[in-house]
């Protein structure tokens, strides 16, 4: 198997694919398993990175360029000189100089007065050692700096008990020990150390002398209240059973049909049981004050009795939806994000509308008459789905509470 760091191994295995190779052939040779290599294309959506064939690939430095800082150094080279070769940033090389490697000052090299040898010579740099250690630094999980660090420790832990917050506590530790770089410590660590499992260097017990007194932390909004969901959603698997199968009526599924730019909207209002058309006039665009007046004027147009439920997707022009809720009286339910099967009669409305309402064209200019009109003519279209009526028959039926029955002319 190949002792190639793992990200060179993956370089390399985008460029053999490029060379024609099959991926379980550029696993093989790599020494991969079939399950890594196809991890690995479906992460590229099958296609390769575009720096896959550049000299640096990345934030992280390779084994490659590693072995050209080497040779730098032996050469002499500044650390300027290095990295333009690299075509890095010389403070990406001197970190990596120092991070890695052992002081040795090399008076012979001082001595010798080759160009820059100053600069690089006291250092003795060690590619393979490099690169083993940023591999060991990269791995994870990693132990807690509290648990390994027990000075440290007892010196946090202590100052927690004077009722010093983790803030005050990192902020003054270059303070307090100037000369002791070791002790140094962000405060998520130390509230990490208390809070997460699996990290708790410092006692749970310590967590009453923090200012909330928590044992847990509480985020600041709730599951409901993350930034860009709609607050007091009802998921969609919440709804009754009897939406599913269509037999009863009352159930609806709404969208919006949205204009050129996303400037202009036409809301739609689809009846499961009998495919129902309605259209929303929405002049002012498709937001949420606009959505809830035209929903509550909808529903004034049919009986009560035929609206129970809307179901709708995750858009920011039902967040009134509590507002029509209580103005209707419906049940409003949520789809999951990019879901849109789950309002199936909704979608294919919407896709026989386009003929009516085209993509990219200004929603506004059509009044409400139109919109009428538009979906009367819908109403009248049979469908398969309904036996070939129609949906106005079909709601008609609804009404009347009676089947709908054939004429059959006389003949005297």
């Amino acid at each position: 198997m190949s002792r190639r760091p793992l990200r060179e191994k993956q370089r390399v295995f985008w460029r053999l694919t490029l060379e024609g190779r099959s991926r379980l052939a550029a696993a093989t040779e790599l020494g991969l398993s079939l399950h890594t290599a196809q991890r690995w294309f479906r992460q590229g959506g099958g296609v390769a990175p575009s720096n896959v064939h550049a000299k640096t690939i990345g934030r992280y430095l390779s084994f490659a360029e590693r072995e050209e800082i080497f040779a730098g150094v032996e050469r002499g080279h500044s650390i300027r000189l290095i990295a333009k070769n690299l075509d890095r940033a010389p403070s990406t090389v001197l970190r990596e100089l120092r991070r890695n490697m052992r002081q040795q000052y090399r008076t012979r090299s001082r001595l010798e007065g080759r160009p820059g040898a100053h600069r690089t010579a006291p250092w003795d740099y060690r590619p393979s050692a490099a690169q083993r250690g940023a591999d060991f630094r990269a791995a994870r999980p990693k132990p807690a700096l509290l648990a390994t660090n027990l000075r440290l420790h007892d010196w946090v832990q202590a100052k927690l008990k004077q009722r010093l917050s983790p803030e005050q506590i990192a902020a003054r530790l270059a303070e307090w020990f100037p000369r002791d770089a070791e002790r140094r410590v962000s405060h998520e660590t130390i509230y990490q150390s208390i809070y997460v499992q699996g990290r708790g260097a410092l006692r749970r017990e310590l967590a009453v002398c923090l200012r909330t007194g928590r044992a847990l932390r509480k985020p600041k909004r709730t599951s409901q209240e993350r930034r860009g969901r709609i607050s007091g959603m009802v998921n969609i698997s919440a709804r009754p059973a009897e939406v599913e199968d269509r037999a009863v009526p009352g159930h609806w599924e709404g969208d919006l049909i949205i204009g050129k730019n996303g400037r202009s909207a036409i809301g739609t209002l689809v009846e499961r049981s009998t495919r129902y058309l309605m259209l929303l006039h929405l002049p002012n665009g498709g937001s949420a004050a606009e959505v809830e007046l035209a929903i509550a004027a909808a529903t004034k147009r049919l009986p009560q009795t035929l609206w129970k439920t809307l179901t709708w997707d995750q858009g920011h022009e039902m967040l009134n939806h509590a507002k029509i809720s209580v103005s209707t009286g419906l049940d409003i339910y949520f789809c999951d994000p990019g879901s849109p099967w789950q309002r199936g009669s909704n979608e294919n409305t919407n896709g026989l509308l386009r003929q009516y309402f085209p993509k990219g064209t200004d929603l506004k200019v059509h009044q409400p008459e139109h919109l009428e009109f538009v979906a009367a003519e819908m109403n009248i279209r049979p469908r398969k789905t309904l036996g070939w009526l129609n949906p106005a028959e079909a709601l008609e039926q609804l009404l009347s509470a009676a089947p709908r029955q054939p004429t059959v002319a006389s003949i005297d």
